[in-house]
């Protein structure tokens, strides 16, 4: 069994947290992202991962080495011109002759990847891909399936007028289990995407193609700032399961101050006497300084945040500088190195 990670995107919507850190190891409760995915796979029993990049591959493959301090064996391929999603399946895969879990590399969930295989070998699928349930049907392109579980039509993102006779809230999770025949229906080195060329082509030739329902299990896109605030809450709550949080590093918190129980403190961080952390995230080596507030928030590693400085509801990056009294307002996304000089407000 293998699995390839889609991970070249450039992460434009994160920016300006990607200009320096590629998306796929942006930090998420002070890990690298794709160690989330590399974990479900793990668990799953599948050890051998091959990793299509595209962006700053180098910086990526320095942070996850060989993957052996994962339990997993990581191979490295970079694409030699943007592909599309089914083009990169298709370059990283090509010398694979075995059933491929792949995944997109934005996707942040809990999902048993062992249960999906199960499904997938049950059906005899050519091709399973997980759906994920949405609230609002409106803002998604939409995935229609029998009672079986045969997908049946790809619809596009709906029109106001026609929503009132929509019945599917079924959307592509960015989760796929593929066998060898799928390979063939893509030319090698072209540029193919899984949603607008692969999965009609698999339909117009009447492959076996099933969907996985998630029902209970976390999914996410982190691919904008919002949501990737929204994930490190998720953790923070609880709401995603099954990961081991280290809440409390090797750090020098004073007793005066106060830090939430919810509250993620990294290695090395220094909090001065009556800082208040509150449902935040802090990366290694940030410095919080007296009386400094910072609140639903995540701050990268090594940043300083000065007296009665305010964070709320917003997002650091690393090394920055946020100067005396100054205030960080709710939605707000600062990138590495920026300086807020004292009384500011932004």
């Amino acid at each position: 069994m293998q699995a390839v990670i889609l991970a070249g995107g450039k992460g434009t919507r994160l920016r300006p947290l990607t200009v320096y850190t590629p998306k796929p190891i942006v930090p998420v409760i002070n890990r690298p992202f794709l160690l989330y995915q590399i974990e479900i796979l793990r668990r799953a029993g599948i050890t051998d991962i091959t990793l299509s990049l595209s962006y700053q591959p180098d910086k990526i493959e320095m942070v996850l080495g060989d993957g052996s301090d994962y339990g997993v064996n990581l191979r490295f391929i970079t694409e030699p011109a943007p592909l599309g999603t089914g083009g990169a399946y298709r370059f990283a895969a090509d010398e694979i002759r075995e059933t491929t879990v792949v995944l997109n590399g934005d996707i942040l969930t809990d999902i048993d990847i062992a249960a999906v295989l199960d499904l997938h070998k049950a059906k005899d699928s050519e091709a399973t891909l997980v759906l994920a349930p949405v609230q609002d049907p409106s803002r998604y392109g939409l995935v229609e399936t029998a009672e079986g579980g045969e997908i049946l039509r790809f619809l596009e993102k709906p029109k106001p007028e026609d929503l009132s006779e929509i019945t599917v809230n079924t959307i592509n999770a960015g989760i796929y289990v593929l066998e060898p025949t799928i390979l063939d229906l893509i030319k090698i080195g072209e540029n193919h995407s899984f949603e607008y060329e692969v999965f009609p082509k698999i339909l117009e030739q009447k492959k076996r193609f099933f969907a996985y329902i998630m029902n209970g299990e976390y999914w996410r896109d982190i691919g904008t700032p919002a949501s990737y605030l929204e994930a490190h809450h998720d953790f923070l709550d609880g709401t995603i399961k099954g990961f081991d949080i280290d809440r409390t590093g090797n750090s020098d918190i004073a007793t005066a101050a106060i830090v939430d129980a919810a509250s993620v403190i990294g290695e090395g961080c220094v909090i001065k006497p009556n800082a208040h952390i509150t449902n935040s995230v802090i990366g290694p080596g940030v410095h919080v300084e007296e009386k400094a507030v910072v609140e639903n928030s995540i701050i990268w590693s090594h940043t300083r945040i000065a007296t009665a400085a305010e964070i709320r509801d917003a997002i650091v990056g690393r090394s920055c500088h946020i100067g005396r009294n100054a205030i960080v307002t709710s939605g707000t996304v600062l990138g590495d190195k920026t300086t807020l000089t004292d009384y500011t407000k932004v």
